[in-house]
């Protein structure tokens, strides 16, 4: 009897097990496409995934603002996760979701794909190691609301946009304020993906489509990974998608305005999920949904794409690692580096564009003009779209960089994102180049936390300088981040430190002068340099407002004299010619 049931007790264990790997259907399916997970339910399914199928790993990698942890969830057929290993034998796809959880159509449609791939639903991957975030802003998903999302249709209940400290993830890459994006880059680091995708939602328009794709932009992606981006990966995915009766059209980029009126691509620079993983030259896409249609087709739309996407790189696993490791090639021997970029209005191509037609009317609630789009008057017209775009201003690459210890949190994100550095130890003089800020811009709002400046320009001194021991780290630009060297500590690139505002307090002057002290050694200084003296006079006689500004003059004598601090607008990372 007792070995009876023990035998029963068993099979009824096993059914239990055989049931649980079955049962595993969503909350988006069994509510007919009209709901979308808790952060707890989307994690715990997670959990009893990884815990059925030797073929998925989850980990915990790394805090958020929010204090939960970041959770990365790997597949992998062969059920090899050594990462060093993988990446030999495979190409690595990276997804994340939920960087705005009140778009969580990737949460669900990736939720769907574990699952399908663990269960053998889909064909499995033979060159593809796929990784995700289950959800990456988790302070947000756990802000749940049915109102924040204005313009979108579904699902019922959803996040919030804003983190636990109210940051947009989306524009943190660089900056890193917040802990969720130190801990995506060394998940980032720990994959080192080839293709990356992440997923939204989008805004701005109407027309028929439910899927849209916006591609790193393939200019600044550069060398072999841009062109292969642009003219292979893209369009397999798209016929790939075609197939499978979905159209897809690149991320309509307007704002109440009509898209058959012609529009650009969206431009990713380093702050954002795909501007970031270029540096590193993976291949990256958003994909965007489009708001207003159901979210059933959002999340089944979104599921498909990425299934392409799979069989894209199963199709080209081993180009794909061939063209990443020419574009590194690539830049590791280039001169110069593009730094600021512009549209090149010269060049476009044309979408046959399937929209809505759209009217401007007199609004009952403002009794202004409106924009109001038909559904009842689909259209396919061709439409003007431009997706070339140029370097407006490009810097000669140094071979080394000097960065002080003291800007720690400079020293901190180099070190976060694998960049090698080699203190010096002993007292060395070096050859420098040095940087002064001439100009820039600044926000007159605050942008995620900063007043970001822009516009920045820089004048240029040679100096040789004696560094001391154990004060600065030799940052060599002959190393596999390059590009997110460039980036980040030149001060006129787009997202450089300097315009996060890491550097601010060079740009206020620290020490001045008493007028009345002044006056008189002002008159004695000038006197004792005559080219100076009558550039001054010049300065006068051509410049009515300075003529008139008794401490502007005194103010530009100081600061041609040695008792100007030299510390004041001089940008302290210094740049090794050699």
């Amino acid at each position: 009897m007792t070995k009876l049931l023990s035998t029963l007790f068993a099979l009824f264990f096993l059914n239990m097990l055989v049931g649980q790997k079955s049962n595993f259907t969503t909350l988006f399916e069994t509510s007919n496409g009209k709901q979308t997970p808790t952060y707890p339910e989307v994690i715990n399914y997670y959990k009893s995934l990884a815990e059925s199928y030797p073929t998925i790993v989850m980990k915990e990698m790394g805090t958020t603002d929010s204090g939960e942890p970041l959770h990365l969830t790997l597949f992998n057929p062969d059920r090899n996760f050594d990462m060093e290993t993988v990446r030999k034998e495979k190409r690595v796809l990276f997804i994340n979701n939920g960087i705005h959880p009140g778009e969580p159509d990737g949460i669900d449609a990736t939720m769907m794909l574990f699952r399908d791939l663990a269960e053998g639903k889909t064909t499995l991957p033979k060159h593809t190691f796929i990784a995700t975030i289950p959800i990456y802003n988790i302070g947000g998903a756990l802000n749940g609301n049915s109102t924040s999302r204005t313009n979108q249709n579904g699902p019922e209940a959803y996040g919030f946009r804003g983190n636990a400290r109210n940051y947009d993830l989306n524009r943190d890459f660089i900056k890193c304020d917040t802990k969720n994006a130190q801990s995506f880059a060394a998940i980032y680091h720990y994959l080192q993906p080839d293709v990356f995708i992440d997923n939204h939602v989008s805004n701005g328009a109407d027309y028929q489509y439910v899927l849209t794709h916006l591609f790193t932009q393939h200019n600044k992606l550069g060398s072999k990974a841009g062109t292969y981006l642009q003219n292979e990966m893209m369009p397999k995915m798209i016929a790939s998608l075609k197939k499978k009766k979905y159209d897809i059209t690149p991320y309509v980029n307007v704002f109440n305005e009509m898209p058959e009126k012609g529009f650009s691509q969206f431009f990713d620079a380093p702050r954002y999920s795909t501007g970031y993983t270029t540096l590193w030259n993976t291949l990256g896409m958003m994909v965007e949904t489009h708001m207003l249609k159901p979210y059933k087709d959002r999340v089944y739309g979104t599921y498909e794409l990425m299934l392409s996407m799979i069989e894209v790189i199963e199709e080209d696993y081993q180009q794909i690692a061939q063209v990443r490791e020419t574009t590194n090639d690539h830049f590791l021997n280039a001169e110069t580096y593009p730094v600021q970029w512009e549209l090149d209005t010269t060049k476009q191509t044309t979408l046959n564009f399937k929209g809505f037609e759209g009217e401007k009317i007199i609004s009952e609630v403002t009794g202004l003009e409106r924009l109001k789009y038909n559904r009842k008057r689909p259209f396919n017209k061709k439409v003007a779209y431009q997706d070339v775009f140029k370097p407006s201003k490009s810097v000669a690459i140094p071979d080394a960089y000097l960065v002080p210890k003291a800007w720690k949190k400079v020293v901190d994100l180099l070190k976060l994102n694998q960049v090698e550095m080699d203190g010096i130890t002993e007292a060395k003089k070096f050859n420098i180049q040095v940087y002064h800020i001439d100009d820039f811009t600044t926000v007159q709002s605050p942008y995620e936390g900063h007043y970001l400046h822009k516009n920045t320009s820089v004048t240029t001194t040679n100096e040789t300088i004696t560094v001391p021991a154990n004060d600065y780290y030799l940052v060599k630009t002959n190393q596999p981040s390059i590009r997110y060297i460039l980036e980040t500590l030149e001060p006129e690139a787009v997202d450089s430190f300097f315009n996060w505002n890491f550097f601010d307090t060079i740009l206020q002057q620290k020490e001045g002068f008493s007028p009345y002290v002044w006056e008189d050694k002002a008159l004695a200084f000038l006197e004792a340099n005559p080219s100076i003296k009558k550039e001054f006079e010049n300065k006068k006689a051509n410049d009515p407002d300075f003529a008139k500004n008794w401490y502007a003059q005194l103010d530009w004598i100081h600061k041609k004299s040695p008792n100007y601090e030299k510390a004041h607008l001089r940008y302290p990372i210094y740049r090794i010619l050699e």
